[in-house]
């Protein structure tokens, strides 16, 4: 289902208290309209099948609902679905399979965008510009240019008008946060902090002079990771609504089908290896390598794109996260649920800390035990978190979002290489990154 995007008259105007009533009110009408039928049935479903039934009803109602409310619902939502550690895994699900499916800006409306962002330098800058995008999210559209020295580059584009749109979202979202938090039924829940990083996450996917900072970032950390390429940043030809970037031919998600098997192994250790790298050695780390983002090509390269979702971890976390890795690959359970105690964000007052230590201890010892091809990192992660939200404990987002990093990217490692071992190709990267000099 495209989403249709609201085109505000000035980029950088705060919402207005009458633009808020009114999206409030458009946002309460659909939300009504969606959820008050899904609500009658699932009784019904409930009383008849179980509430099992009636929640596999709910969830896919609820992911329609966020994709009529706009961008700003897709984006949050995909970042929700991360929080296995306090939402229904049923419901994570669903929420993974929110896609980006906007209709790009017109030839017209770009000409007028790249106006506003370049002024009388444009066409010093630019000899010409494909105005056919070659990629469009919500966020922002891709068009392959030439610059006036002859180099051809991408350049990625803000829409006009979208941060004030995704502005006033989420501060709707930050007020019904603030009501829902009141209630009985999110007692112990940590509704405002949870959904103030999901806010800072989605806003700083807008921030593009961060998010060009952070593709060169990038590039110097994965720089030690064969075969591993990440387009280079052009400064000077840079705006804050928009990047410009060496532009990369052969991008197909199909290429690796194309390939020998032994390329799709290399493929798959090299991918793989960049995560590591950037949780265990740097800390910084990019939080959505899903195939848009991820790329193999026929020239035995792994590109990585859209650096917009990216999180520096504290050292203090780094070393943590190091850690349990590190305790996992031997399988010592009573060290690494000692560490997901310690880095948690709360512990609250009734959390039973001890059956928690317990229970993840031996799933730790279980998972050590399983041959490579039957080791499962969201199977694991999964359970992992049913034990935390079933014994208080919660999670420090900080955590989540790197982890992320990993069970998105599991399910195309897999496709490259069924064979793959996750924690014997994490065991060198982990040593250097817990006793090596950075």
């Amino acid at each position: 289902m495209p989403v249709m995007l609201v085109c505000a008259s000035r980029e950088d105007d705060p919402p207005g208290t009458v633009a808020l009533v009114l999206r409030a009110a458009r946002v309460l009408l659909l939300t009504v309209g969606v959820l008050a039928p899904v609500g009658l049935v699932g009784l019904v479903v409930a009383v008849l099948s179980g509430r099992a039934a009636a929640r596999r009803l709910a969830w896919p109602r609820l992911v329609a609902l966020l994709m009529r409310l706009g961008p700003t619902f897709v984006k949050a939502g995909q970042v929700l679905g991360t929080r296995r550690d306090l939402l229904p895994p049923g419901l994570c699900d669903e929420l993974a399979t929110l896609q980006d499916s906007v209709i790009p800006l017109t030839a017209d409306r770009t000409r007028e965008a790249l106006a506003a962002v370049y002024g009388a330098e444009l066409d010093t800058l630019f000899a010409e510009v494909d105005y056919e995008p070659v990629a469009s999210g919500s966020v922002a559209c891709v068009y392959r240019a030439r610059l006036t020295s002859g180099r051809e580059v991408a350049l990625k584009l803000r829409r006009p008008g979208i941060e004030r749109v995704m502005r006033q979202d989420l501060d709707l979202m930050r007020r019904g946060a603030a009501l829902m938090a009141r209630l009985p039924l999110f007692r112990g829940i940590p509704v405002m902090p949870v959904v103030v990083s999901m806010c800072d996450a989605v806003l700083g996917q807008l921030d593009f002079e961060r998010e060009a900072a952070s593709l060169d970032r990038l590039r110097a950390d994965l720089s030690v990771v064969p075969r591993v390429w990440v387009p280079k940043v052009v400064p000077s030809a840079c705006r804050p609504r928009c990047i410009v970037m060496e532009f990369i031919h052969g991008l197909d998600i199909d290429a690796p089908s194309r390939c020998s098997d032994a390329s799709r192994r290399k493929f798959a250790s090299s991918g793989l290896t960049a995560i590591y790298e950037m949780l265990f050695v740097n800390g910084f780390v990019h939080c959505d390598m899903h195939p848009g983002n991820l790329y193999f090509t026929e020239s035995a390269q792994v590109v990585v794109l859209d650096a917009g979702f990216s999180v520096q971890l504290s050292e203090r976390l780094r070393l943590l996260f190091a850690d349990f890795f590190m305790n996992m690959a031997i399988g010592d359970g009573d060290k690494c649920a000692a560490i997901v105690v310690e880095s948690s964000a709360d512990v609250g007052a009734d959390a039973d800390v001890a059956g928690f230590l317990a229970r993840m201890a031996d799933l730790v010892r279980r998972s050590h035990g399983l041959p490579a091809r039957e080791f499962s990192l969201i199977a694991f992660a999964t359970e992992m978190f049913d034990l935390q939200r079933r014994h208080g404990i919660h999670a420090a987002p900080e955590l989540i979002f790197p982890l992320l990093s990993l069970l998105v990217i599991e399910g195309t490692i897999r496709e490259l290489d069924p064979d793959v071992d996750f924690q014997a190709l994490a065991r060198p990267v982990l040593m250097k990154g817990r006793f090596g000099s950075r």
